[in-house]
């Protein structure tokens, strides 16, 4: 049981609250170790240009850039790929401006999962996102402190813990832009200031170029698969009973049959290119069973990755952690490099190529996950993972799934997948493009992640 003594005086600093969670969270305990800086304080609106959220705006989508502005939400915007794929309409959209989001701002996510931070790049711009993302536009000239810098501050486990204190509703949280105006931080020497912002800088550029690699590999895949295709008259809804006798499992539903995927790359097999299933090439496709999730302080544990979190840039900044000692089966949770994971229960398809720091840290992978390893197959790992992520394959996999309230596949249908194998300099540039991306997204992290330490530590050492 945790236990503090409350002084009077902060019950007028936060408000006259009374709850006990309020003044045991990290934010107030936070602000006990910043009356110890050896260096003067500021607060985040004397740094910031602006700090405010978009205007609340009716959304109306349209199919296309074309007619619309890509669209980012609060969850979109701390996935590996940030196009959600919709567009809100250029005619319809009042106030872009205050919507609009610009390179060097650090953006937290304000209702619902609260304080999640992400320091905007090349990605970002040309973009409008939603209201429930606050915006901090940091000062050009007359600063004490540097862009990066602040997102560093504010990412770590003491600034983060001062974003969310002010958290107020019931079901859904939410914090405002006033709430954290007053947010106080350390003005850093300038030498270890500098060397923390360039951290973060450098890792936000190697982020825009993997992602800018990523969309690149698709972009040749479409290709090869429109090349590959032919134009089919439009089919109605009727399908023969051969097909349903044919079917790996006698499905009767009409989306097993009838998708975007299914039809194209129908269309592909009927002009005799080389196609095979994952099975047929000899990918190992497998699904750990259910055990027992002993959770425990990041200190004793190790963490654990679930689908929901695949997609995140950093799944590692509020995972949880299972038991070392109490874990079972810990070789086949173990998430290893060049695994490609692939969600299978919820949110079904999402994947996640792996990098080196999965295996650094030992994470664990939930068993809802898919393990897809092609080590010993006929097709190239790193071809694998871009074309699982081609939009059309991704609607043949949703044809796969089964069940009601929660949507599901298993390793058996994913070994049904079928997959284009295209001339080997194709595949060759882009398993290079792929191989690059992976390597500038675990050089991103560590950047990253070495910023954030430096911010702890220098904070960790005023205790003593």
């Amino acid at each position: 049981m945790k236990t503090l003594k409350v002084k009077h005086k902060w019950f007028k600093e936060s408000g006259e609250r009374l709850d006990a969670s309020y003044y045991l969270s990290d934010g107030p305990l936070t602000k006990i170790k910043l009356k110890n800086s050896p260096y003067p304080l500021t607060t985040l609106s004397e740094e910031s240009e602006d700090i405010f959220s978009g205007n609340i705006f009716k959304r109306s989508y349209v199919e296309s850039e074309k007619h619309g502005w890509p669209y980012i939400t609060g969850s979109n915007m701390i996935k590996s790929n940030i196009d959600g794929g919709k567009f809100v309409s250029k005619k319809y959209t009042k106030n872009k401006a205050k919507l609009a989001i610009e390179k060097g701002w650090t953006l937290i996510t304000c209702s619902g999962t609260l304080g999640n931070t992400v320091f905007t790049n090349d990605d970002f711009v040309g973009k409008v996102a939603t209201h429930d993302l606050i915006r901090v536009v940091p000062r050009k000239i007359k600063n004490n402190l540097m862009a990066g810098f602040i997102y560093a501050y504010l990412t770590s486990k003491y600034g983060n813990g001062l974003l969310v204190q002010s958290s107020y509703g019931g079901v859904v949280k939410h914090i405002e832009p006033h709430h954290i105006k007053d947010l106080l931080i350390p003005i850093f020497p300038n030498n270890l200031q500098l060397k923390i912002n360039n951290l973060i800088c450098e890792a936000s550029e190697l982020k825009g170029k993997s992602s800018l690699l990523f969309k690149e590999s698709i972009c040749l895949i479409e290709k090869v698969l429109i090349k590959s295709s032919k134009k089919i008259a439009s089919k109605n809804n009727i399908i023969h009973i051969s097909n349903l006798a044919s079917n790996y499992q006698k499905r009767i539903d009409a989306p097993s049959y009838i998708n975007k995927g299914i039809t194209l790359l129908e269309s592909i097999k009927s002009t005799g290119v080389n196609i095979k299933t994952l099975k047929e090439l000899g990918v190992e496709i497998t699904r750990p069973g259910i055990f027992k999730r002993v959770k425990v302080e990041k200190k004793f544990g190790l963490p654990y990755i679930k689908g929901s979190e695949l997609s995140k840039v950093n799944p590692f900044s509020k995972c949880e952690y299972l038991s070392k000692t109490r874990t079972p089966f810990l070789e086949e949770q173990s998430l290893k490099e060049n695994q490609i994971l692939l969600t299978c229960a919820g949110t079904v398809g999402d994947t996640k190529l792996i990098s080196k720091e999965y295996e650094e840290l030992m994470a664990l992978g939930s068993q809802d996950i898919i393990r897809v390893e092609a080590r010993d197959s006929d097709i190239d790992l790193f071809y694998l993972y871009a074309y699982l992520n081609v939009p059309i394959v991704k609607d043949y996999i949703q044809s796969l799934k089964y069940g009601s309230v929660i949507e599901r596949v298993e390793p058996f249908h994913i070994e049904t997948v079928p997959v284009l194998i295209p001339e080997s300099s194709e595949i060759s540039e882009i398993s290079e493009k792929i191989q690059k991306f992976k390597n500038f997204r675990y050089l991103a992290f560590k950047k990253e992640q070495e910023a954030i330490a430096l911010v702890e530590k220098e904070i960790e050492q005023w205790e003593k």
